[in-house]
């Protein structure tokens, strides 16, 4: 068992090191508002994993797998939602704007327990981690080991790994943001994430399963 969850912690490092929804977030956050917005993102991004986990090991998740029609709801709401705050995050880099002189202005603060939610829904958002749940952790199941305790315990090693990965991307995103202050930045910044959180909602609706 001890060798199963070595080789599972590799692989799940490898899995969180692939840019998605939740890193642009996160990334966002932390450059825009700091490093404990970015800490408040992770933490919902990980109650989502955490959720979907549960869902694994409750055999939810597999309904994603056995139902197209299931898939394809979460995958179109979860396109909505992450093209949604891609089109927030461009409207509010038009709106905002860098007037000459207010380049020490900071961000407009937000509180941790909407970053907490937007986390969460950030995850949710994202069928296609009900899928690596149901499909992914129990290949690491060892032969004779009783599934459900087992894959309870994956799930949170997984939490784990991810949260291990993203501290030390909210600490470079967070160094980043204190170096590159001001308006004109945020601006560019919103505009950069709008892109990518735009273009992970079309690849995600536009995506065959």
């Amino acid at each position: 068992m001890l060798q199963s969850l070595l080789v599972f912690v590799g692989a799940a490092f490898l899995v969180a090191m692939v840019p998605g929804p939740s890193t642009a977030v996160i990334v966002r956050e932390s450059v825009r508002s700091g490093r404990r917005a970015g800490v408040a993102v992770m933490l919902g991004n990980e109650i989502g994993v955490l959720l979907w986990g549960a869902a694994a090991v409750f055999g939810l998740s597999a309904l994603l797998l056995a139902s197209r029609i299931a898939y394809d709801v979460m995958r179109v709401a979860g396109a909505v939602f992450l093209i949604w705050m891609g089109a927030r995050a461009l409207w509010r880099a038009r709106r905002e704007g860098a007037p000459a002189g207010e380049e020490d202005v900071p961000a407009p603060a937000v509180s941790r327990g909407r970053l907490f939610r937007l986390g969460v829904l950030t995850n949710a958002a994202n069928p296609k981690a009900g899928v690596f749940a149901v499909s992914f952790l129990p290949q690491f199941v060892p032969h004779g080991v009783a599934v459900p305790p087992m894959l309870a315990l994956l799930v949170v090693v997984w939490a784990l790994v991810d949260v291990a990965w993203y501290l030390g991307v909210i600490w470079l995103a967070g160094r980043a943001g204190r170096l590159l202050r001001g308006p004109r930045v945020r601006r560019r910044m919103e505009q950069v994430s709008g892109v990518v959180l735009v273009g992970l909602g079309v690849r995600l609706v536009t995506d065959s399963r």
